[in-house]
């Protein structure tokens, strides 16, 4: 019996769910340091990636959690602290209202590339820096928090 429960522990870990701590200010106001998640490595079996969703990505042998903002086809523009996608203006209401933004362009996204931000643009390693990220780099989605208790629930 407690050989049948380990082994379901190890195949849900390893390939439907784990926990992941956040590291660092990158995703701060919607993500802390030291918060635990739970990365769904299923999320995109049944669907695609969306705009805004919240991933955990492998770079450089590490998980760093950004959030997606350009998607294959997708023109990427920030003017005046402003984001534009595909020419179409956007309200990032997740950011912290002190958020600045530096001006980039980002030309056509190829297919099977994604254009991932930090939501403390200031701090945040992201897709200005490490460039466009492979569609196989992403592990999956982190929408959940667990813990600390008092900041339990889903993140958008």
């Amino acid at each position: 019996m407690y050989i049948a429960v380990i082994i379901a522990v190890i195949i849900i870990k390893t390939y439907m769910i784990s926990p992941i701590i956040v590291n660092g200010d990158s995703m701060y106001s919607t993500l802390y340091d030291g918060d635990i998640m739970i990365l769904n490595k299923m999320a995109y079996s049944k669907r695609d990636i969306n705009r805004f969703d919240i991933v955990v990505i492998k770079y450089n042998g590490r998980h760093i959690i950004k959030r997606v903002i350009g998607l294959p086809g997708d023109t990427v523009k920030c003017e005046d602290n402003t984001l534009y996608i595909n020419g179409v203006k956007y309200e990032e209401d997740y950011l912290d209202p002190n958020t600045n933004t530096s001006d980039f362009e980002i030309e056509e996204i190829k297919d099977g590339y994604y254009f991932v931000l930090g939501d403390n643009r200031e701090v945040s390693m992201d897709s200005r820096e490490i460039g466009l990220i492979k569609a196989s780099a992403i592990e999956g989605q982190a929408k959940v928090t667990l813990f600390p208790f008092n900041r339990i629930g889903l993140k958008e």
